[in-house]
């Protein structure tokens, strides 16, 4: 692989240990991948931020770094509400070694902002084209697929080393032709809402990691190709999806469909929800709603506080979100809260050890619905946004 001379006299360690290392791991994974140089990024979004997923062993890898990140960075949802942390019902130690890994990622210069969905905060723009080194699943499919920027799908590591050096290795998904479609979803069915979360469960467990295109009957908006998107990396490995007509790069390049095609129907979709209803129907009750897995963006809290208005639930019941998206969408939260639900900043059920304390969950995400019970050992129910407030118990009007 091409290295500049300043390249070559970081990988020497002219400019530090620090920033040694992270050339050291971007030239091992582009040696792996022939990629042929570094390129500059816009942006890093950093995974292994949780506690509950990086441990001691985490913490006092990024405790030893030095230096500052050379682009925007900011950090992928960590173990907890940061400031709510005890109405999660987090004990103290964790508490205490969470806001330690924080720290330590703020040292370096990183955005302590801990979301899933960066595309929603102010000055973290990504556009159609833009390099990219972003990790959580989701993340990557939204900017990939819907925004039309380039990643792959960074692990931690790699992506705060693409932070601090300011490029990656260019491989994989910067290149054209490893963003061509080779498969084909045919859907003979309208969709709406969570049905593409169900589909992206569906359809990932075919596809794996391939690059397919999706063949829909109607347009679907920015916060159902989040939904699918989602669900298809967790349920496979997708980090790159097309949409006939919808997403720029399909649009644009007028792709020819596949040879290989799976065509998925109205019965595959319902199945979805009934079979997770029967999974925990009759064994276990459910004790706790989850909503945004992605984080919600703020038309999904207009619409959750549209539902809940002038209402209480009973049951345990958390949205998930970004602190600043909570913040712009203030109204929404309160009347959100006022309800007796938990506007859950900073964290989501998948990586907060607070998931654990239930038995049964429902939950309005295809990729919750693949990982809750693997992760956090919660059998899991799906259900819409509707749904899972119904099952919240709407008790009267408050």
């Amino acid at each position: 692989m091409y290295l500049t001379k300043e390249e070559q006299r970081t990988l020497d360690g002219e400019y530090g240990e620090t920033l040694r290392k992270a050339i050291e791991i971007l030239v091992a994974l582009g040696d792996i991948y022939g990629a042929d140089s570094l390129i500059p990024i816009k942006s890093a979004q950093i995974a292994g931020v949780s506690y509950k997923t990086i441990g001691d062993a985490g913490l006092e890898w990024i405790s030893d770094l030095e230096g500052k990140v050379r682009v925007p960075a900011i950090l992928n949802p960590a173990g907890m509400d940061l400031l709510r942390w005890k109405e999660m019902g987090i004990e103290q130690n964790f508490a205490t070694k969470q806001q330690e890994i924080i720290n330590a990622y703020e040292s370096l210069g990183i955005r302590t902002k801990c979301t899933c969905t960066p595309y929603y905060l102010e000055g973290f723009n990504a556009g159609l084209g833009d390099h990219l080194a972003w990790s959580e699943s989701s993340a990557v499919s939204y900017a990939n697929s819907v925004i039309g920027a380039r990643t792959n799908r960074e692990g931690g590591p790699s992506a705060l080393s693409a932070a601090l050096i300011g490029k990656t290795a260019n491989y994989g998904y910067h290149l054209d032709e490893m963003r061509e479609p080779v498969i084909a979803v045919t859907v003979d069915c309208e969709l709406s809402d969570s049905d593409y979360g169900a589909l992206g469960y569906i359809a990932g467990k075919a596809i794996g990691s391939r690059v397919p295109i999706f063949f829909l009957k109607g347009e679907p908006s920015n916060d159902e190709l989040k939904t699918l998107g989602a669900a298809l990396a967790a349920s496979g490995a997708v980090a790159l999806y097309h949409v006939n007509g919808v997403t720029p790069e399909a649009v644009r390049s007028n792709f020819e469909k596949p040879h290989e095609n799976i065509t998925i129907e109205k019965q595959q979709i319902k199945d979805v929800y009934e079979a997770s209803a029967e999974f925990t129907q009759g064994k276990l009750n459910t004790d706790i709603i989850t909503i945004g897995c992605p984080h919600c963006s703020p038309g999904e809290l207009k619409y959750i506080a549209e539902l809940l208005e002038g209402k209480s639930i009973k049951k345990e019941m958390w949205v998930c979100t970004s602190r600043e998206v909570a913040q712009r969408c203030a109204d929404h939260v309160n009347i959100i809260e006022k309800s007796g639900a938990k506007v859950v900043c900073d964290t989501c059920m998948v990586v907060s050890p607070a998931a654990n304390n239930y038995q049964a969950m429902m939950v309005s995400s295809g990729k919750a619905l693949a990982y809750v019970p693997s992760m956090c050992k919660v059998a899991a129910r799906y259900g819409s946004i509707e749904q899972c407030i119904k099952e919240a118990g709407i008790t009267h009007e408050n």
